[in-house]
């Protein structure tokens, strides 16, 4: 039959099923055949902290979140539109996200007395009450991919494993997305497997097929969302780690130096070494070490001998890399530390994300021991923020803290590519062979920057002293008298918080100085923050956002900006650390709105405390479409 094709702005999206049922490669593949049409999106990826968990059990259930639309979209959406149910466990773990009225597809195929047991249902759920507030689409997605493919020989659990393909195919028929991206992916990823290929694109088209012919329902309608209006240019979906991975290698080329990455795999970083390993034609090293503290100490001995050493973590990694750390500012070695924060303590929530590790990036080090933090907002933001904590680094001679997490790590969005050309080097000049009666210093300084001068290896008459005693300001020699060190700690916080007449002034998001509200963020609290604020605006709120990119040192336009609000809010996944800080700083009273459910923030929630904090009423979701927003 002919569906009517119903025009939406914007829908989301999310596919949930068992962590072998290829629940991130199916949203991976919507989300590109989505981008080729143009439209805006951003991606969630939910993975399960177990590496295998027993099949059909609700901890082995990963999702895969994508909201998309005909408008600029900045955040994975409060509540997707469409859920897809792989299985009960699926079903029982996302059923809770779907908005009332919205659409639930399930493959009732899996509905086994045993997968519900192992979901905790006493009794199947499809066709009781418990799903009246859905439109529920109910199919034997296994038997429907059974009968597509078994022309091609498969065993029957080689054939199961198409059944996503079979769901990918339903859901593209459903928001008129194209399949031959997918079939074009299929074929080159089992070129080798013919017969896999085939049977992959068999159940794709069969999906596509049934959403064509099926009368499913009356109501369920066929879905199209045109392309965004964007900036001309060339654009690809990238991840966090792909854009970070990418800054670093053009923050080495910038500055004229070979990257070396000492790092050690952990959730969610990893990605990090993966994509810098394959650079190797760009000078990019990377080393896989034994361990976090052989990591970086191999990233700081590359930055020694003149190469800008990078190393990168999560939380628990990050912790054991601090002694090495305060060597790195002890000795004043240029080193990008990059933190993709996850749930904590200890090894926490893996897959999860969260903001937790702010307190250790700025104060965590034994002794005095400063250093510039930074952190990225979104994906695409990722590789601006990485070329500035290169440039960071090279330029005050000094560790820089890039803080990243999770959820930007993992997730995607559309990022225009930049003008490499237009991008501003930054090239570093190393101490050359003193003259005829002089004697080399390490630790003589720029007199603006205070950083010192970079002698390395292989350069006659720069030899001198390394390691993680004192050294003199005069001469680099080992010292232990007091008003030197007294000296030289002052030294380094004068190089760090000088950093601030080298960073732009603290801009406003949305709103104007003065208003009664500041909502201020860091992070990837960025999409959340930003459409709130516009929904609060909307309602005619006097509101503003500020997000922060430079948390050490602060703008140092920041506390005076602060200062002519009359409150400030403070949303953050952790219980209260920015909030903490900015008090520190500048004795404002700041109110924390805290989440450590390691989920991003919605939209709800943040306006719903705006509202409370200018006294407005709480009326729920306002005109603006913050479902999707």
């Amino acid at each position: 039959m002919t569906s009517e094709i119903q025009v939406l702005e914007s829908a989301v999206v999310r596919f949930a099923g068992d962590s072998g049922d290829g629940m991130q490669l199916t949203g991976s593949q919507f989300t590109s055949s989505t981008a080729l049409e143009g439209s805006d999106l951003a991606t969630f990826p939910d993975f399960p902290a177990e590496i295998r968990a027993p099949v059909g059990t609700t901890f082995g259930v990963s999702a895969f979140q994508i909201n998309f639309g005909a408008r600029s979209i900045k955040t994975v959406g409060d509540q997707p539109d469409v859920l897809i149910a792989m299985n009960p466990a699926a079903l029982k773990t996302n059923l809770g996200n779907l908005r009332s009225g919205g659409l639930l597809v399930v493959d009732s195929g899996a509905f086994t007395k045993r997968n519900l047991q192992k979901a905790g249902y006493e009794e199947s759920p499809l066709g009781t009450p418990m799903l009246d507030d859905y439109q529920v689409i109910d199919l034997d997605v296994s038997r429907l991919t059974l009968e597509a493919v078994k022309e091609y020989g498969l065993g029957n659990k080689e054939a199961l494993r198409c059944k996503n393909m079979w769901t990918l195919g339903l859901t593209l028929w459903m928001f008129s997305r194209k399949r031959e991206p997918v079939v074009d992916w299929l074929n080159r990823k089992f070129a080798k497997k013919p017969e896999i290929a085939a049977s992959n694109v068999a159940a794709l088209n069969a999906g596509h097929a049934f959403g064509e012919t099926a009368e499913l329902n009356v109501s369920i309608k066929r879905y199209q969302i045109g392309a965004n209006k964007t900036e001309p240019g060339l654009y690809r979906t990238v991840t966090g780690s792909q854009a970070l991975s990418w800054g670093i290698a053009a923050g080495g080329e910038l500055a004229g130096l070979n990257v070396v990455l000492g790092s050690y795999p952990i959730t969610p970083a990893s990605p990090i070494l993966h994509t810098l390993s394959g650079m190797k034609e760009m000078g990019i090293v990377t080393f896989q070490a034994e361990d976090e503290i052989a990591a970086i100490c191999a990233a700081i001995g590359a930055s020694y001998a003149g190469s800008l050493g990078v190393t990168s973590s999560s939380g628990p990694g990050i912790a054991l890399k601090m002694e090495a750390m305060g060597l790195a500012i002890s000795t004043e070695l240029p080193l990008v530390v990059i933190n993709s924060q996850r749930g904590g303590p200890s090894t926490g929530l893996p897959t999860k994300t969260e903001q937790s590790d702010l307190y250790q990036a700025i104060y965590g080090r034994n002794g005095d021991a400063p250093l510039p933090v930074i952190a990225t907002r979104s994906p695409g933001d990722c590789f601006e923020v990485a070329i500035e904590a290169c440039r960071l680094a090279v330029k005050y001679m000094t560790p820089v803290m890039l803080l990243t997490d999770g959820f930007i790590a993992n997730a995607a969005e559309p990022w225009m590519l930049p003008d490499l050309d237009a991008l501003e080097p930054f090239k570093v000049e190393f101490a050359e062979t003193p003259g005829e009666g002089e004697t080399y210093n390490p630790f003589k300084r720029d007199e603006t920057t205070l950083a010192r001068n970079w002698g390395i290896p292989g350069v006659p008459g720069t030899e001198h002293r390394i390691g993680g005693i004192e050294k003199s300001f005069d001469t680099g020699h080992i010292s232990y008298d007091a008003d030197n060190h007294q000296k030289m700690t002052d030294t380094r916080f004068a190089k760090i918080d000088g950093i601030a007449n080298d960073i732009p002034l603290q801009n406003i998001e949305q709103g104007e100085e003065g208003s009664t509200l500041a909502v201020v963020g860091w992070g990837s609290t960025f999409g959340p923050i930003s459409e709130a604020v516009k929904a609060a605006r909307a309602d005619g709120l006097s509101v503003s956002h500020i997000h922060i990119k430079y948390l050490n040192p602060f703008p140092r336009n920041l506390g005076t900006l602060l200062k002519g609000y009359d409150k400030i809010l403070v949303p953050e996944m952790n219980a209260g650390q920015l909030k903490t800080v900015l008090r520190d700083k500048f004795l404002i009273d700041a109110k924390p709105l805290n989440q450590v459910s390691g989920l991003p923030f919605k939209i709800i929630d943040i306006l719903s405390a705006i509202r409370a904090e200018v006294g407005a009423p709480d009326t729920g979701v306002p005109n603006t479409d913050v479902k999707g927003a």
